[in-house]
Formats: structure tokens, sequence, C-alpha cells
């Protein structure tokens, strides 16, 4: 992403925003303007459930460059209470404890930084479920 589109999709991060389709009802995140389901474009904005299931993981050792200094780092699907299925990073939890069904909920964390003046982005990565 640039610093634009970082600066564009800012809400959508902070809050744990996405889309749902006003016919269907199927939702997104990333937000979208079109559901692949059904086609309607007429899509409204939703705040979407903090708690979901991890679905399928993996370890990414060799990122791409903005992320290098934070390799290794586990990247997960997962499936929120409502359905929606999101991609997103895993923080706090030991690689060798990530288990397909773990309960996670998600957290505002640091992404990445980039630039001269080490410009911080800002957004939703998914921790283990602290009971």
């Amino acid at each position: 992403m640039t610093e634009i589109s970082d600066w564009r999709k800012r809400i959508e991060r902070y809050r744990f925003q996405g889309s749902e389709c006003v016919k269907c009802g199927a939702r997104y995140y990333p937000s979208r303007i079109k559901c692949i389901k059904c086609g309607s474009e007429e899509m409204r904005d939703v705040e979407l459930p903090r708690r979901g299931r991890v679905v399928s993981y993996t370890v990414i050792y060799n990122p791409p460059k903005k992320f290098s200094k934070y390799a290794p780092y586990a990247v997960a699907l997962i499936e929120l209470e409502d359905g929606t299925r999101v991609l997103g990073q895993l923080t706090d939890v030991d690689f060798d404890k990530i288990r397909v069904g773990m309960e996670v909920e998600a957290t505002f964390r640091k992404l990445y930084e980039y630039g001269e003046d080490g410009h911080i982005i800002y957004g939703t990565k998914f921790r283990p479920v602290v009971s």
C-alpha cells in the first residue's frame, strides 16, 4: 500500500469495519463496492465481530520488504462469529501453539512503518482469546 491508500483505509482498519450486501447479506473485509455473491452494488458499512476461530495459518519467513524486520510472523485465515472470513496477522502467540480452531480476538496494533521519519501504520491483528 502507498501512504495515500493507507490513509484512505484507516477508518476501516481502526474500527474493524467491513461491508455488507443489502440484498443477500454477504459480508466482506476489506470492504467491497460490489457483492461477489449476488452482484448487487447496494453495500453498507458494518462493524465486524471481534472474535473468531483460525481456519488455516502459515508462518512467513521471507516477507515483502516492508515487513522484513518483523519476520518470522504468522498469518491466519479467520472465520469471525458471523461467518465472515478475514486474513490477519496473529500476535501474542508462540508459533507452536497455533492450532486450527483456536479462538482469537481482534486487537489494535502496529502493522508496519515506512519512510525516513518512520511513519507508523496501525490496524487489526488477532491474538488468542484471553479467558
